[in-house]
């Protein structure tokens, strides 16, 4: 399988690394990111050397696109990709919020959009409960300051998080604000909406708090199969703490199960 690779960051270097070394059934064809420096550093420490190209390129060449870049892409790479009739595995889920048109549009022409669990475990169990009821789904997530950093609430607030010296609540609204307020911090509500009671009824909280060396993040889901409680703490990414290493896991695992599908979990 022909795979490209939007984004070299954190998360886009683990699964370049991955393929590369651990998923011989896909073939690592093309990169790109919009810091050209950033991919050339990435392809050297690749085995297999993937051409540099520019995103629209990279469309044409690849069976498979791999989007870890940001949010602000994602309608524009799902839609391109829809268009060839080709398949996506998005790691920036909360930039699908304001593009869930694209799912209905991604049936139509026989592609698929994959979405891993990222940094947060129970998804199994929430769409299991969602074939009944579910009446509420509560995310509360904690992460230390650092982890906050350049966030839009964060800047337009004027919040100096260096100063907060005790686990506070920065926010409280629904999936859909949270990720407008936070786009690179809080995709997990997006996944979690996804697979649950959809943007405007999953539930959000989001705590700072200094005494944190990992990102927290708790789920509370109640319906009539009865109440189902889950606590996932990630370790941040050695090389961007505000991503979980969890999350470029499960884009890893993900892959591993596309192309052998008869693995638990699929």
């Amino acid at each position: 399988m022909k795979v490209g690779l939007i984004g070299c960051g954190a998360i886009g270097t683990e699964i370049a690394q991955a393929i590369d070394r651990k998923i011989p059934q896909m073939n690592l064809l093309a990169m790109c990111d919009i810091k050209k420096e950033k991919a050339k550093k990435l392809r050297e420490l690749l085995r297999e050397k993937p051409l540099l190209v520019n995103f629209r390129e990279l469309l044409e060449l690849v069976d498979l696109v791999i989007e870890a870049a940001s949010p602000e892409i994602v309608g524009e790479l799902v839609e391109g990709v829809i268009k060839r009739g080709k398949d996506i595995l998005v790691m920036s889920v909360g930039g699908m919020v304001e593009h869930l048109d694209l799912l209905e549009k991604a049936q139509g022409k026989n592609s698929r959009i994959y979405f891993p669990s990222g940094a947060i475990v129970g998804l199994d169990g929430v769409k299991a409960a969602q074939e009944s009821s579910v009446t509420s789904v509560v995310l509360t997530t904690s992460k230390p300051p650092s982890g906050l950093k350049g966030a839009p609430y964060i800047i337009r607030k004027g919040i100096n998080l260096e100063k907060i010296k005790e686990k506070t609540i920065l926010f409280e609204g629904n999936c859909e604000e949270a990720v407008k307020e936070f786009p690179k911090n809080i995709n997990v509500s997006a996944v979690l909406s996804l697979a649950g009671i959809g943007i405007r009824k999953t539930r959000v909280r989001i705590i700072v708090d200094p005494s944190l060396k990992t990102n927290v993040h708790h789920i509370i889901v109640e319906g009539k199969f009865g109440r189902l409680e889950t606590r996932t703490e990630n370790l941040p990414s050695p090389s961007n703490p505000k991503t979980s290493y969890l999350a470029a896991l499960s884009a890893i695992a993900t892959l591993k199960r596309i192309v052998s599908p008869w693995q638990i979990g699929t």
